[in-house]
């Protein structure tokens, strides 16, 4: 999750960024702001080239939760 987060460093765009874990459950929690939808897409290829080799089948039970947020 680190390299994934240290990937979208100097992008233009992002806000902040934050790894944190559930003190319940375990579960490791990414979260990162951008200024805009636009400048998230443009940095998402280098955050999948991050992580392109890494065996998600045997580190995760299912496909991770993937929220993209606006303000209400």
């Amino acid at each position: 999750m680190h390299r994934f987060g240290k990937s979208m460093e100097g992008h233009k765009g992002l806000i902040m960024l934050h790894t944190t874990k559930d003190e319940d459950t375990n579960r490791l929690i990414g979260l990162a702001i951008w200024d805009s939808k636009e400048n998230w897409l443009a940095a998402r290829p280098a955050m999948l080239d991050a992580v392109k080799d890494d065996p998600f089948e045997e580190w995760e039970l299912k496909p991770p939760d993937v929220y993209h947020l606006i303000k209400v």
